[in-house]
């Protein structure tokens, strides 16, 4: 009797997100591995991200619709009291996966000390594409180093959704701007962290990305999480 696949829980937080929609969920529709599931949060858009969500008809698919326009944080700690997954995976609007990503990033989690996986990525925008790690980043117990140098981007980041459960709460409602590098970095200290040398994911910079445009809230919630944690 074959072994039953994991399935990998997919959390997308949409608010507005129509102009590369499609893009980012073609890519999760074209993955390799298949036993995937969307948990798709929409954050009260007014534009037309919903009817492009319905226009792909898969069962994966799983629509939800906000009750009131909340932060991103919030955003993403109610979408993943949806999740049912053994794995967990962030593709935001603005990014798409290359087909490899989910298979090859599975395997990192062979190793069952592992609780985060990550993976090489382009920075793009209309003009350039950079490669996101010229030199192979540290792995493994690594807590300590991602306290000093954080440059890991949330699309290339997957999860043991047990070792998340594990932690005192999941996405801190404390947090905004840096709900992904507080999840990391929790999880981080009672785990490894797994990295795939391969460029699996796509991150865009943009004008009207969260971290360009709110950067002073990045450095006060980053000094608001030293204080709570350390």
């Amino acid at each position: 009797m074959s072994k039953k696949k994991p399935l990998v829980s997919v959390i997308m937080n949409c608010h507005n997100g129509e102009k590369y929609l499609k893009e980012s969920i073609k890519s999760l529709m074209s993955q390799t591995y298949k036993n995937w599931e969307l948990v798709f949060w929409d954050n009260k858009s007014t534009d037309k991200s919903a009817q492009i969500v319905s226009s792909f008809q898969d069962k994966r698919i799983q629509y939800y619709c906000s009750p009131e326009h909340t932060d991103l944080g919030e955003g993403r700690r109610r979408a993943f009291e949806k999740v049912k997954g053994d794995y967990l995976a962030i593709l935001d609007v603005d990014d798409f996966w290359f087909p490899l990503k989910i298979e090859k990033q599975l395997k990192l989690f062979e190793d069952s000390d592992v609780v985060v996986g990550t993976t090489n990525a382009y920075l793009f925008n209309k003009e350039n594409k950079v490669i996101l790690y010229k030199k192979k980043p540290p792995a493994g117990y690594i807590f300590e180093k991602l306290l000093v140098k954080y440059n890991i981007y949330f699309s290339t980041v997957m999860f043991k959704v047990s070792a998340i459960n594990d932690l005192k709460y999941q996405f801190d409602p404390d947090f905004n701007h840096i709900a992904d590098f507080d999840l990391v970095i929790r999880c981080a200290k009672f785990g490894k962290l797994a990295y795939c040398n391969e460029i699996l994911t796509s991150y865009r910079v943009h004008a009207n990305s969260e971290s360009y445009r709110f950067l002073k809230k990045f450095v006060f919630e980053r000094n608001l999480w030293a204080k709570k944690n350390i």
